[in-house]
């Protein structure tokens, strides 16, 4: 379990009188406009397979058109053809494969991009994906891990491992690391997530909520965001 910050919505001019300067504390407090929801729309199009970044339970693929990536498989199968011993092609091999649904031929691309790259970050990122998405939660912990010591700057390493902390129901860990990432990456809509789902998976919903909204202020169209939102809208009917 996609890598985006949006920029809030720009401020009008105030030429002195009141009725503009009331127009622009609307627009100042608007979190999201014309020309972001294109740029959104612009970035769902775009596929980057293999590049190492966080994906949240393949929410952002699971709506893109399954014949591109079908394609897409093609072109990495002739890019291994043509250089059988380049480990980036094997990770965006292994790794559409992965979306493609085929986790075992996934992780079979992945350990030969390590076999030939014993450093290779993306790889292990990946691995640790696909195993948190089978449910194998000690190996994907272990990939995180290494991805950690790799490049214990880069955020993503640290997100997939605070995720794996929440399921393994390390909550401390869990958001130790998770504070980590986000002081690495601060506004990035995956972590505040991330962290949300650990205060819902505790039992704190009132909690959780704010950091759900926290994150649509962020990334209003943010589905992961919306779902939280959702399940403990559920939850507290189910209540009443």
């Amino acid at each position: 379990m996609e890598n985006d910050a949006k920029q809030p919505a720009s401020q009008e001019a105030n030429d002195g009188t009141q009725e503009k300067s009331s127009k622009t504390k609307k627009i100042k407090n608007e979190k999201f406009n014309w020309w972001q929801t294109l740029l959104i729309l612009l970035l769902t199009l775009i596929i980057a397979v293999g590049t190492a970044y966080y994906i949240s339970d393949k929410y952002f693929w699971s709506k893109m058109d399954m014949n591109r990536v079908g394609e897409q498989l093609d072109y990495y199968k002739s890019k291994v053809d043509g250089e059988p011993n380049n480990p980036k092609h094997r990770v965006n091999l292994g790794y559409t494969y992965f979306l493609k649904g085929d986790n075992d031929e996934a992780i079979k691309q992945l350990k030969v991009a390590l076999d030939l790259d014993k450093s290779n970050y993306d790889a292990y990122l990946n691995l640790s994906i696909v195993y948190k998405d089978l449910g194998e939660l000690d190996n994907a912990l272990k990939a995180a891990e290494k991805c950690v010591d790799l490049n214990p700057r880069d955020y993503k390493g640290l997100l997939q491992k605070g995720s794996i902390y929440r399921e393994l129901k390390m909550y401390k860990d869990s958001l130790d690391v998770l504070n980590q990432a986000n002081s690495l990456m601060p506004g990035n809509t995956d972590i505040i997530y991330e962290i949300g789902r650990l205060a819902e998976d505790q039992g704190q919903m009132k909690e959780a909520e704010s950091i759900y909204k926290d994150a649509l202020s962020y990334d209003p169209l943010y589905k992961n965001a919306l779902k939280g939102l959702d399940r403990i809208a559920s939850k507290d009917s189910n209540k009443k």
